[in-house]
């Protein structure tokens, strides 16, 4: 008897466990269809601000301007690192956090000084489990970033770069391709030498004649540091959906999971059941042929 009562009481711990775990792959679910309509209408913003700029930049030919100035050597360097701020989340933290510290010693090798700026309190646990040094420590973002959280942290780094206090800076986050592919990247976001690189002149593969008003140094000015800030805004909303959808998988196999749990407990208590009948039986016909 104490057998299935135990049975019981497992059962019914995993039957709550798996009402939580549902009820936060729902959660998951409703977060990811808000940071996913949310990216998806960024982006062709995103993309038509690099084209803009990239097309404006690759028509004044020689440019320079301090957020696309090349350190002869890259000394410093900051990398921001974008983490969750909670977990059960299956790998999403791991796959990342292992990318950056990769990144890392990679650079370490070159000699190469990296300043972490690490986002989310699992990145900062984690860095503090290894102790390893954080330049920054930021917690206060929300789940669904917003431009204003993002703003300031951009333009400390432009500031930062412009003065030559680092030579360049790059983003760790979790790429979101589509709903069943996530993948962490490492990008550039300063120096951004890649818009001369990508600009595209006409058909003819001629370099496109603008004019300008006002001149294409002030548009620059405007453009250079507003694109950067939009890149890091769309990384921090890329890494909110991927973080959603890892969390949504990850509840819906715990949920998967108690379930399965559930039906062998079941057959566990029932074999139990029927093996305790069987033995009471046995008593009753046992104790009635002593009688005779």
């Amino acid at each position: 008897m104490a057998n299935r009562r135990l049975l019981v009481k497992r059962r019914k711990a995993v039957r709550n466990i798996r009402k939580i775990t549902r009820t936060m792959q729902l959660i998951a679910t409703a977060r990811f269809q808000a940071a996913h309509n949310a990216a998806v209408s960024r982006r062709p913003y995103t993309d038509k601000l690099a084209e803009l700029t990239a097309g404006i930049a690759g028509a004044m030919g020689e440019l320079e301007h301090p957020l696309m100035k090349v350190p002869e050597k890259e000394e410093r360097r900051a990398l921001v690192v974008l983490t969750s701020m909670r977990g059960l989340c299956g790998a999403f933290n791991a796959n990342l956090l292992r990318t950056a510290i990769e990144e890392l010693d990679r650079q370490a090798e070159k000699d190469v000084d990296s300043e972490v700026s690490m986002v989310g309190g699992k990145g900062v646990a984690y860095f503090n489990f290894l102790d390893r040094p954080m330049a920054e420590e930021i917690t206060h973002i929300s789940d669904l970033p917003s431009f204003d959280e993002v703003e300031p942290i951009a333009s400390a780094l432009i500031d930062r770069f412009s003065r030559g206090e680092i030579d360049a800076v790059d983003v760790a986050y979790t790429k979101f391709i589509s709903t069943g592919r996530q993948r962490p990247v490492i990008e550039r976001l300063l120096p951004l030498t890649q818009l001369v690189e990508g600009a595209e002149g006409d058909e003819d593969g001629r370099q496109v004649e603008y004019e300008f008003s006002p001149s294409p140094e002030e548009l620059l000015d405007e453009l250079l540091p507003a694109t950067v800030r939009i890149r890091l805004f769309q990384a921090f909303t890329d890494a909110a959906v991927s973080e959603q959808v890892a969390r949504m998988v990850a509840m819906k196999a715990a949920t998967d999971a108690a379930q399965d749990m559930i039906k062998r407990l079941t057959r566990e208590y029932n074999r139990a059941r029927q093996t305790q009948i069987t033995l009471e039986l046995l008593d009753i016909v046992g104790g009635a042929n002593a009688l005779e």
